[in-house]
């Protein structure tokens, strides 16, 4: 049975880890938004004894009414992007977006990589905004916030339709992703490619692949998104290695293998992020490290609150993606150094805004010149 509390009387909601196997966060934990918990307790008939199953993926439907995202952010590369799904199945317990979320009354822990939502319609209505009157293009970003080729993408196929949909208006596309089934759209994206309509930037947090098991745990293994790298150069795709997050004491002492990796691989440029952690975020990451590995947990979140004033995390813009500090600039410093020394060290060209048009539709009248 389950018993309504106030925020203040119950902070966490731990799972069984027999339930949540393969799966990032160890809790359910509330929303920020929410006044109340709803928190198991047993009522005297032993229903907390009983074996639970497993949690399961459940995706729901949404019909959006626009899918086009505006920023204003000047720390971002992009003005603009697309979400084909809330919440990712990826469960990488570190994503930055966990906190989108609460918006929608759900908890950012598990319920984030658990209870999903897909939006079918996202590329009919991709078009009609590309058609409308007075739209402007420039590159729009996907994945940006969680990732489109995500484990349900093999059913809901959603990305491959905003592709096609983004192919047929000469619309310029800067994609973001750790899932493998990209490769399925290599045939869009190759012709693509040869119109310097898109780039996509591959993220490797870690070449451990038990460390990236236990932070990432349904994201495809470190080996096999280097893989996805080598497909999508030979496709003629411009593939950038994204060494991110990295994680103080405990990942970030591979920055430079990550980017050898990748620049093998076929990228031709890199980037990278210190770990961010907004809102909900910090307290579900710190639940993992005390249950993953509790003997460095006051070490990262030391090294965290340094390069953050003494926060958990610092979202000002400039700041909050690579922090401040010694330990943040010898980071960034032994960054631009291996770039340097790999020759990715390179600005990637614009894409390509002139090959936009409106397709005609059945029933236009064709023009004659």
């Amino acid at each position: 049975m389950f018993y309504i509390c106030s925020m203040s009387d119950h902070e966490r909601h731990d799972i069984d880890p027999s339930r949540r196997r393969g799966r990032g966060t160890a809790s359910n934990r509330t929303g920020r938004f929410e006044r109340l918990a709803h928190v198991a307790a047993d009522d005297g008939w032993n229903c907390l004894e009983e074996e639970l199953p497993p949690l399961r993926t459940e995706v729901s439907i949404e019909a959006p009414r626009s899918v086009i995202s505006y920023n204003k952010s000047p720390d971002l590369p992009f003005d603009r992007s697309v979400n084909p799904y809330r919440g990712c199945e990826h469960g990488c317990v570190y994503c930055f977006a966990r906190p989108t979320h609460a918006y929608l009354g759900m908890s950012p822990g598990l319920d984030f990589e658990t209870r999903l939502i897909a939006r079918p319609d996202a590329p009919q209505v991709l078009a009609r905004q590309l058609a409308a009157k007075g739209y402007r293009p420039r590159t729009l970003a996907i994945g940006t916030n969680t990732d489109p080729y995500q484990p349900i993408e093999k059913t809901h196929r959603i990305m491959r339709g905003l592709l096609e949909v983004l192919e047929a208006f000469g619309h310029p596309v800067a994609i973001v992703t750790k899932g493998t089934l990209i490769e399925r759209d290599l045939d869009i994206l190759g012709r693509m490619a040869r119109r310097n309509l898109v780039r996509v930037g591959v993220s490797v947090t870690t070449l451990d692949p038990g460390l990236s098991r236990a932070m990432e745990p349904r994201v495809p293994s470190p080996a096999r998104r280097l893989a996805v790298i080598r497909a999508l150069a030979d496709a003629g795709c411009v593939v950038r290695i994204m060494a991110s997050p990295m994680i103080p004491a405990l990942s970030d002492h591979e920055l430079e293998s990550i980017l050898q990796a990748g620049r093998d691989a076929g990228a031709v440029a890199a980037s990278w992020i210190m770990l961010r952690l907004p809102h909900e975020v910090s307290l579900l990451f710190q639940e993992w490290l005390a249950e993953q590995y509790p003997g460095r947990a006051a070490r990262i979140m030391a090294r965290l609150r340094e390069m953050h004033g003494g926060r958990d995390y610092d979202a000002a813009w400039g700041k909050r993606m690579r922090g401040e500090g010694a330990y943040a600039a010898m980071v960034s410093a032994r960054f631009k150094t291996a770039v340097r020394r790999l020759g990715l060290d390179r600005d990637l060209p614009q894409l390509d805004c002139a090959q936009f048009a409106v397709p005609p539709r059945i029933g236009d009248q064709l023009s004659l010149f």
